[in-house]
């Protein structure tokens, strides 16, 4: 069975293996350009690494308002739940820094993904990188999930 650890730290420690997995999905696959998805704000997160086997497959960033970003979880790894353990933590570790709710601009394809994991659309659609998205958000009142 496969080991899967979840990683959570500064920019400095899992930059690395994170700017790879966001370079393959965001920058190869989906033709993001490469000054919309490297931003600034990368420093200021804090930033979760999923590791399968000590294979780096998914990433996420949260930002100190409660933005949730930069989900990305390579192509081999989708459709297994990796993305869901990985929101999962994102949302206890929310949770447990006193964040009332997270937030997130989702591609209208996830959209299904983060209404199964508790989050409501809200405002119209609009481009991001021109891929068509929509603002979610979740209210945490006192919600622990704990991965």
């Amino acid at each position: 069975m496969p080991q899967i650890v979840i990683h959570q730290g500064s920019w400095q420690q899992l930059k690395s293996a994170a700017s790879d997995i966001r370079r393959l999905v965001f920058i190869e696959e989906q033709a993001v350009p490469v000054d919309e998805e490297w931003d600034g704000r990368d420093p200021q997160c804090l930033h979760f690494l999923v590791c399968r086997n000590d294979h780096a497959i998914a990433t996420a960033r949260l930002l100190s308002d409660g933005h949730i970003g930069r989900v990305a979880v390579i192509k081999e790894a989708r459709g297994q739940g990796i993305g869901e353990q990985l929101m999962r933590r994102i949302i206890a570790s929310a949770s447990q820094r006193g964040d009332r709710e997270v937030l997130l601009d989702a591609q209208l394809h996830a959209l299904s993904f983060y209404r199964k994991l508790g989050f409501e659309a809200f405002g119209a659609e609009f481009l991001d990188a021109g891929i068509p998205h929509r603002s979610m958000r979740l209210t945490l009142n006192d919600q622990c999930d704990n991965p």
